[in-house]
């Protein structure tokens, strides 16, 4: 919890892991964030506590982690700029899609921690998927891992490349979950409830489905199951979407987004 950390981003995802460090007792004034917009800096050192820099500088040198939260398409650049000043820090990497044989070959070190979350860890619920190089010591994997619960509940990977799937499965995830929630307010709108009323009924659903899907052992085919009575008004619904073909159109676009992380780690990574 007295680690000095770096933070290379300073952006909603930074912002996240930061306030649940805070909140768990990591001290704010060891925590340094490159951040190159004034309004961003000036929120983190404000609301934070932390110390905010406009660019990399020799407070680097002083860092045990550095957490990488940015851009993929930018991560390359500031990579040269950081390895300047600190070539021993364990490097947590939440970037989209940018490989850590990619991240060794700029930072010249094998001590790297993929990460990825999702944006419920801005209110401490995110979920994130976590793959550690070989080299990396158990004592660094609990460091990374520190870091990372401040936000939720993660699971550890056994191969790097189950990322992009953590990344189309949680990582787009609450996007999805938005998006029917989106499709039931419209709908109940239209069956005559105001659209405030459909959006809490709605909200409400998906909590509590989500909570008893936890506390349950049971698959969730058997909890739709369980609440789908052969000719009832769920059997209906269900017998709709199937029809409808949603389930595998579903899957279709969760490839879609795995193909897409994919596809940045090669656009991004090391050439």
């Amino acid at each position: 919890m007295s680690k000095h950390i770096a933070f290379i981003g300073g952006g909603n995802m930074a912002s996240a892991l930061i306030s649940g460090m805070v909140r768990q007792g990591f001290t704010a004034n060891l925590i340094d964030v490159v951040e190159p917009w004034d309004e961003a800096r000036e929120r983190l050192h404000r609301d934070l506590g932390v110390n905010a820099h406009a660019e990399a500088g020799g407070y680097l040198s002083h860092a045990e982690v550095i957490v990488w939260a940015i851009k993929p398409q930018v991560f390359k650049e500031a990579a040269g700029q950081v390895h300047a000043y600190n070539t021993k820090a364990l490097h947590l990497s939440v970037a989209a899609g940018i490989r850590s044989d990619s991240i060794a070959q700029w930072l010249g070190t094998e001590r790297i921690v993929r990460a990825m979350p999702n944006t419920p860890a801005l209110i401490g619920k995110g979920m994130t998927g976590l793959y550690a190089r070989p080299t990396v010591t158990a004592t660094e994997r609990h460091m990374a891992q520190q870091i990372i619960q401040t936000t939720g509940d993660f699971v550890w990977l056994s191969a790097e490349n189950q990322i992009d799937a953590v990344t189309a499965l949680s990582g787009s995830g609450p996007a999805y979950v938005f998006y029917f929630m989106e499709a039931m307010a419209e709908a109940g709108s239209v069956m005559g409830l105001t659209r405030d009323q459909a959006y809490e009924l709605a909200i409400g659903t998906f909590l509590g489905a989500a909570e008893l899907a936890k506390a349950s052992l049971e698959p969730p085919e058997i909890l739709r199951q369980r609440v789908t009575s052969k000719g009832g008004t769920t059997h209906a619904a269900i017998t709709s979407l199937e029809e409808s073909g949603v389930k595998a159109l579903f899957s279709k676009a969760l490839f879609a987004a795995q193909k897409r992380a994919t596809e940045l780690g090669d656009e991004f990574g090391s050439h």
